[in-house]
């Protein structure tokens, strides 16, 4: 049996879009002679829906999406498509199916079992558990296993059970996974082990579709994969980009794509991907920063050009008095390395006038922490006057680092519909600079080399108000992405700060999820509370 790998892009809620993207890539497989057409889970619906699942005109909308699908599905191939399903018994109104189809027919319906609730995941909350025992089905001669993304992860110790368990390993010649598994920057790796040690439990390979694309602070990459009995890898499609590939596990050559094997190469391709599409599939064309001569903007500049073009980028420096005039010229040079569009608007004037405004009516103040925040919040205000006048989006040049302890400014530095660094340490958003400088200096060296600063007042460091980054990244990791208990002075700081900043977290824009524990929605830490052990 020929079995085509469909990892597709899907977009949610589209549905008309996403059933002529299967039936393009049911083509594709059709001409390479595969019998059977996997596509990730819900590939028809998107995922992951959250509350739209409470908007029952949606629903029906997908279901008519579904039976034009059918209809117009070709005859002689079978086809595997993750959409949602009602559900017939008790308890939650949904499930979150696979379906085989062939020519004007559900052959047979299989529901996911496992229903993540961590992290990022809220499956229970709009769908009940269907059955891993029940989700089997014959073709070709083949016994076929039909698990759904977390199904195949019930070996960890996040899971009361594992349904894989139940099954017999004599009834099962193939198992087929449909997922939309996040990108993390180890996941890849995960995958293949959870796959090998369900192909080995149940004697028999195992294919496994995962989604490709952006969806709000999601990553996709693809990257989907078999793997013999033996637990081989014996082919695989490429990261971060729609493909087809058809593959005979017990004939095929291998056909293994290792792009993105660094990790950092990973961690690009997954934030171009990620802000590509959140940009494109919300609307907008054309996206502009607050480019400062500093190394996070720099590099959230580069990604962008990558991911809609330069042409569609402006880049705007906004310089007060306490702005090196260095820091002008590099904005300036990396702008014209980029090939993108460079404006210039000082906020020297501006920033006087709301002073003397303020001081009219409270008095003369020392300068401050208010007259610092004062030139961000000028700042966020002409950069969104730009994305109101240009229909531009307005890209967060904020990092983990920054958001993690409050160095940051709300409606100033914090303003943006998206933050593709948000969830990338200072020492990686180095890294990523140097990748971007692998084959000639798009990045001015000055910019990677000087120390970071916000540029708020006279000789300003970020050292003055920070640990050292590299001290204060371990820390990070550690009470953040590893949920550890304080061990240093640092961490002890660093986790002051986190309870007394998390109301900014709050109110930040979304930002593209690479690591295991990312600030935002897979978050959810109380603002008011007294547990500061």
């Amino acid at each position: 049996m020929k079995i085509a790998l469909a990892q597709m892009n899907t977009h949610l809620g589209d549905f008309s879009r996403n059933c002529n993207k299967i039936l393009e890539m049911v083509d594709k497989a059709q001409s390479r002679a595969a019998d059977l057409v996997v596509f990730p889970e819900l590939s028809l619906f998107g995922y992951h829906p959250f509350d739209l699942m409470e908007r029952s005109s949606v629903i029906a909308d997908q279901d008519q999406a579904l039976k034009a699908l059918i209809d117009a599905l070709p005859a002689k191939i079978y086809c595997l498509v993750g959409a949602v399903t009602a559900n017939p018994a008790k308890g939650k109104p949904y499930l979150n199916s696979a379906l085989l189809l062939s020519k004007g027919k559900i052959e047979k319906v299989f529901s996911k079992e496992l229903l993540p609730v961590y992290d990022v995941f809220d499956d229970s909350r709009h769908f009940a558990a269907g059955r891993v025992q029940d989700n089997h089905f014959s073709l070709a001669g083949q016994k076929v296993q039909v698990l759904i993304c977390e199904d195949m992860w019930g070996a960890d110790s996040l899971h009361e059970h594992n349904p894989v368990d139940q099954l017999s390993a004599d009834q099962i010649d193939l198992v087929i996974n449909l997922s939309a598994s996040p990108f993390t920057k180890d996941k890849p790796e995960q995958r293949i082990k959870h796959a090998r040690i369900t192909s080995e439990k149940l004697k028999a390979p195992l294919v496994y579709v995962n989604m490709v694309g952006g969806q709000d602070e999601l990553i996709y990459d693809g990257g989907s994969f078999a793997i013999d009995s033996s637990g081989e890898l014996v082919a695989q499609s490429p990261y971060c980009v729609e493909d087809v590939s058809v593959v005979d596990i017990d004939q095929s050559k291998k056909s293994i794509n290792h792009s993105g094997s660094s990790p950092i190469e990973r961690i690009h391709q997954a934030l171009v991907v990620g802000l590509r599409d959140y940009i494109g599939k919300i609307g907008f064309k054309k996206a502009h920063i607050g480019l400062s001569g500093g190394i996070d903007s720099a590099v959230v500049a580069c990604l962008i050009a990558d991911a809609i073009g330069p042409e569609n980028l402006t880049t705007i420096a906004l310089p007060s008095r306490y702005n090196d005039p260095k820091s002008l010229e590099l904005a300036e040079q990396l702008a014209t390395n980029l090939g993108c569009d460079f404006k210039k608007l000082p906020i020297q004037q501006s920033f006087e006038q709301l002073v003397s405004d303020f001081e009219k009516a409270f008095g003369e103040r020392e300068f401050s922490l208010m007259h610092e925040n004062l030139q961000a919040r000028l700042r966020g205000n002409f950069l969104m006057a730009f994305s109101n006048d240009a229909n531009s989006m307005l890209i967060n040049t904020s990092n983990k680092s920054e958001f993690a302890t409050g160095f940051s400014t709300l409606y100033g530095d914090m303003c943006g519909g998206i933050a593709p660094i948000g969830d990338l340490l200072k020492h990686e958003v180095y890294e990523l600079a140097h990748y971007y400088n692998r084959e000639r200096e798009l990045i001015p060296r000055f910019i990677i080399d000087r120390p970071p600063s916000a540029e708020l007042r006279e000789d300003q460091k970020d050292s003055d108000a920070l640990p050292d980054y590299n001290v204060l990244d371990q820390s990070v990791e550690r009470l953040v992405c590893q949920q550890a208990a304080p061990s240093n002075s640092t961490d002890e700081w660093v986790l002051r700060q986190l309870y007394n900043s998390e109301f900014k977290r709050w109110q930040a824009p979304p930002i593209l999820k690479v690591s295991q524990h990312a600030f935002g929605r897979g978050r959810r830490m109380p603002i008011a509370h007294k547990a500061r052990g």
